[in-house]
């Protein structure tokens, strides 16, 4: 879960990728069968994570509004506000909404999708067009 970054002394850094963190707790949060206290999330995340850290991910990702929490004995439980697949689909609306170039950008990602992944996409807008099954001409 570490971003190996090589130095100029030609050692690795051990940092974590940009929102690493973030992305092991909602995946602990979005396996799990119901909200998770702090520890919880800990107990699944590889690595040995501090107590604090957690925490502080937790607290941020509530702030974000990714996360909702209610009580849990002294502590909050907590639980994502959407599934991953809803998170996913808004992260990527947003990434398109910031592009200058709409067309670009869904040119450049329909492109350098997988064969499987544009059979999909087409099937998918056949049936938001109200053609279920329809291959088209």
């Amino acid at each position: 879960m570490r971003d190996r970054k090589i130095g100029e002394s030609g050692e690795t850094s051990g940092r974590r990728a940009r929102g690493e963190l973030e992305s092991g707790v909602l995946a602990a949060l979005w396996a799990a069968s119901g909200p998770l206290t702090a520890r919880q999330v800990q107990e699944r995340l590889p690595g040995d994570l501090a107590y604090t850290t957690v925490l502080t991910i937790l607290s941020r990702l509530h702030d974000k509004n990714t996360l909702v929490r209610h009580r849990a004995g002294r502590g909050y439980a907590y639980a994502p506000v959407r599934d991953e697949a809803s998170d996913t689909a808004q992260r990527m609306h947003t990434l398109l909404e910031r592009g200058s170039d709409r067309e670009a950008v869904l040119t450049r990602f329909v492109s350098e999708l997988s064969e499987q992944d544009e059979q999909l996409l087409h099937r998918l807008l056949g049936e938001q067009d109200g053609h279920p099954g329809d291959e088209g001409p």
